[in-house]
């Protein structure tokens, strides 16, 4: 058996799925990676193109049918939420969170920080919103082809340096508001095909041996990087990939059941049962 497996190129996922990628976990089977954004795995994962595959949490009410939540390998935690920016020359005006009118960039329709997005404006919405591949939101909002756009990722560390500001961090708005870490990215196994206890073991193997052994991957994590810089690389790392990576725990399902049970109750996503959003530990 071959699994077919779908993640990022981004350094959290490459550093977490390299001794997997590469045969280095203990009875786990060859697996066949695709590289995608995530906004590409989200739709790929309503055709039930992988077997494990990273998805957004947004996606996960139209998913769940056919796929497992696994508790690990994914993205979730303090501090690393999505950010709306803009050009610091039009970051004034007495509301800096009222982008009526305005024209604002997404990284999807079915992404978490989309989500998040929505459940911040609470009804109002900017005038236009355009989905764009996420490496041309920045400079498309530096350039004025965007008058706002909603980042996740290593623009967190980087956006400065296109000339952009931020007007709200969504996590630090999310934690306030909730308490809870901010669920980000999920990793799915197709039902009937893949073990979700098995699948479980191997990724948390392969996140043990990431960081039992860091240097182990970094020639892989690099080569996928998008042209990042080290030390923005292991930044990267260092946000996303945490105690959640290893195992959701309590706190991780609450803030699932929370997002998306805020989400259903406004309407932006269908409802939900949370017993199977955790049907894995059946």
């Amino acid at each position: 058996m071959v699994v077919s497996l779908a993640i990022s190129p981004c350094p959290n996922d490459t550093f977490v799925f390299h001794a997997l990628v590469h045969g280095q976990v203990p009875g786990a089977p060859p697996v066949e990676v695709t590289y995608a954004d995530v906004d590409v795995t989200n739709t790929a994962a309503e055709r039930g193109a992988f077997d494990l595959v990273k998805v957004s949490y947004a996606a996960l009410p139209w998913l769940l049918d056919d796929y497992h939540l696994l508790p690990c390998g994914g993205a979730l935690g303090r501090g690393c939420g999505p950010l709306v920016l803009t050009r610091a020359d039009r970051a004034g005006g007495p509301d800096r969170a009222d982008l009526s009118g305005a024209t604002v960039a997404v990284p999807g329709d079915r992404t978490t920080a989309y989500l998040l997005f929505r459940l911040w404006t609470a009804g109002r919405m900017p005038g236009r919103i355009e989905v764009v591949p996420f490496h041309e939101i920045m400079p498309g909002v530096a350039a004025g082809r965007y008058d706002a756009g909603l980042v996740i990722h290593e623009a967190r560390f980087t956006y400065p340096r296109h000339g952009l500001t931020a007007l709200v961090d969504l996590g630090e708005w999310w934690e306030a508001d909730t308490g809870l870490p901010i669920p980000l990215g999920a990793i799915l196994a197709r039902r009937g095909v893949v073990d979700p206890e098995q699948a479980a073991g191997w990724i948390r193997d392969s996140v043990r041996r990431a960081w039992a052994d860091p240097t182990a991957s970094r020639e892989y994590v690099l080569a996928h990087a998008q042209e990042m810089e080290p030390d923005v690389v292991d930044r990267h790392i260092g946000l996303y990939v945490n105690e959640y990576t290893a195992d959701l725990g309590q706190s991780g399902f609450a803030a699932v059941e929370a997002l998306l049970g805020r989400a259903a109750d406004a309407g932006l996503v269908p409802q939900t049962s949370s017993s199977r959003a955790t049907a894995w530990t059946s």
